[in-house]
């Protein structure tokens, strides 16, 4: 499939989840901070609560609300849950068997692509979403502070 964008969005969702802590919010409100459509974000959220990262509440005062702590998502279980396939597209079609070329890369780029693919996995499942709402915090500090 290749990359797309949902990983951030759903990243920034869970973010903004984790800073409200007890508080539900609207998909509109979590659209408002990303600026982008609703519709796009209800999907997106989905996703999450089919992944058990999240849940939700309908009429009023109902919202979306973190369904583990913070500490225990991590950027992977999101990318997981909205992401489909691997990471790196493969050929769309296999290659020419005449061609030296075509007759052996796809082996050689499967082997370096999962390789890739296990690096970014790994990478992605130290960080949790705890970790980026004490560094949005932090930042938001710094900023505060008499220059």
């Amino acid at each position: 499939m290749g990359l797309s964008s949902r990983t951030a969005v759903a990243v920034h969702a869970l973010t903004m989840l984790a800073r409200w802590g007890e508080r539900s919010l609207t998909s509109g409100e979590i659209a408002d901070s990303l600026a982008s459509n609703p519709v796009l974000v209800r999907r997106i959220l989905g996703s999450l609560r089919d992944a058990g990262l999240v849940w939700s509440t309908e009429g009023r005062g109902g919202g979306w609300s973190l369904a583990r702590a913070p500490r225990e998502i991590t950027l992977y279980d999101a990318y997981r849950a909205v992401e489909e396939g691997p990471i790196l597209s493969r050929h769309p079609h296999t290659p020419s068997a005449e061609c030296e070329v075509g007759r052996n890369i796809q082996a050689l780029l499967e082997v370096e692509f999962l390789d890739a693919e296990r690096a970014m996995e790994e990478r992605l499942g130290r960080t949790t979403i705890a970790h980026l709402h004490q560094q949005v915090l932090a930042i938001e500090r710094e900023l505060a502070l008499p220059r």
